[in-house]
């Protein structure tokens, strides 16, 4: 700054931001001037305080005020929630039962994330998320005023770093049909989800990536084959892309997400990334997962959140966070970073949801939980966000901060 009360010489403060800069301070000399502990109280104290934070909040280059755009996502992948309320699950505020996505949009968020399998029933796990149930549980959201993103699989089941199976109906194909049912697949996908009003408003090609997709076809690490396989691989990339392009007959074009799960790992991040760029895969948003007892501490994320902002100069959303509310034995005796409370999630998300705010020339968009709503009491619960009783926990006020602000009544202070 050039000097006290002046923003001449500062970088990257909006107009808006001066403005409030320029309230703030006479504010706070105003204060000054009465003698703030006597005439205003303990109440007033904690108002200039928070006011002199805006003005450091918005002083900060790259700070999350360049961040808190309309499209930054506060998402949650539901794609449990459905089937968990018609088995009859209720969930509930304060003891109160509420639709589990009003119970979301009410602390502010503003995205939904649904995974779609190709043909669950054809799998022994016979998970819900096939086209139907993803187009009845996406046009819900959507008419809540729910953004949506649509997580491609490419799998009957579970696709992720351990597994990414090809679907049963495309098993023994050769590359170049692989190719193309992939494209077809995917082009009468997103048409469906078109015609049915509940078109996608950002595709993953893929979930979890790192080690390829459609195996064995576009598994990575292949030494037999060409560069380890990365031609097949983008080949079948670059047709998911193609496909949700022939989908669109006129409507908006989704972003498109290229999602691994290497939050905290640059070494892989780079290696990965650098040859998606130099194969000219065209994308649009970097997913990455962040789990801490997978993928590092808070500064392994940080590291990675500034190296992909300057190196890629993408958008880039944490697509998967998470973390228990009680202990579930995936730290075993190792320190956990956060307790395994209810009040230490929140926290967790708190501090997570901050670095991505932070991330440099405000390429940081967005933060998923995966997975809050989720039958109770068993399997991934504890890193859902509602108890056992069904009432949701402290970590639903995350959000309300950065979402909450404007009153009905009109008008605005006088100083």
């Amino acid at each position: 700054m050039a000097g006290k009360g002046s923003f001449s010489g500062s970088t990257n403060i909006s107009v808006h931001n001066k403005l409030t800069l320029s309230y703030a301070w006479k504010f706070l000399l105003d204060c000054q001037g009465l003698r703030l502990g006597q005439c205003y109280g303990e109440s007033m104290k904690k108002t200039a305080g928070m006011i002199l934070a805006l003005m450091l909040y918005v002083m900060l280059p790259g700070s999350a005020s360049t961040a808190l755009a309309a499209d930054y996502a506060i998402g949650a992948d539901v794609s449990f929630l459905m089937m968990a309320e018609e088995r009859g699950t209720v969930f509930k505020e304060d003891g109160q039962a509420k639709p589990g996505l009003k119970i979301l949009k009410d602390h502010g968020y503003n995205w939904i994330r649904l995974r779609l399998f190709h043909t669950p029933s054809a799998h022994r796990d016979k998970m819900p998320n096939d086209l139907a149930y993803t187009t009845r549980l996406a046009k819900q959201a959507k008419n809540m005023g729910y953004k949506f993103l649509l997580c491609y699989h490419y799998s009957d089941s579970w696709a992720d770093p351990a597994k990414q199976w090809a679907p049963k109906a495309w098993e023994g194909k050769g590359h170049a049909e692989t190719v193309q049912l992939l494209q077809q697949y995917t082009r009468d996908t997103m048409s469906a989800l078109r015609e049915a009003g509940a078109m996608p408003d950002m595709v993953q090609i893929g979930n979890e990536i790192t080690p390829g997709m459609v195996w064995p076809d576009g598994r990575l690490g292949n030494t037999d084959a060409p560069d380890n396989n990365w031609p097949n691989f983008t080949d079948l990339l670059k047709a998911g892309i193609r496909g949700v392009d022939a989908s669109l007959n006129g409507a908006p074009r989704p972003k498109i997400m290229i999602h691994i799960d290497r939050g905290g790992d640059i070494r892989t991040t780079r290696s990965f990334f650098d040859k998606i760029r130099e194969y000219g895969v065209n994308y649009d948003v970097i997913g990455q997962s962040y789990y801490p007892w997978w993928h590092g501490s808070l500064l392994d994320l940080k590291e990675n959140l500034d190296f992909m902002a300057r190196e890629y100069g993408k958008e880039i959303i944490l697509v998967e966070v998470a973390y228990h509310w009680r202990e579930n034995g995936e730290y075993g005796k190792t320190p956990t970073p956060f307790p395994q409370t209810p009040e230490g999630q929140k926290q967790f998300l708190d501090d997570v949801h901050r670095l991505v705010l932070a991330t440099p020339n405000g390429l940081g968009k967005g933060v998923f939980w995966w997975e809050p709503a989720v039958p109770l009491r068993g399997g991934i619960s504890s890193r859902g966000i509602f108890g056992d009783d069904g009432n949701v926990l402290p970590v639903i006020k995350v959000f309300d901060r950065y979402t909450r602000g404007r009153a009905e009544k009109k008008g605005r202070p006088r100083f």
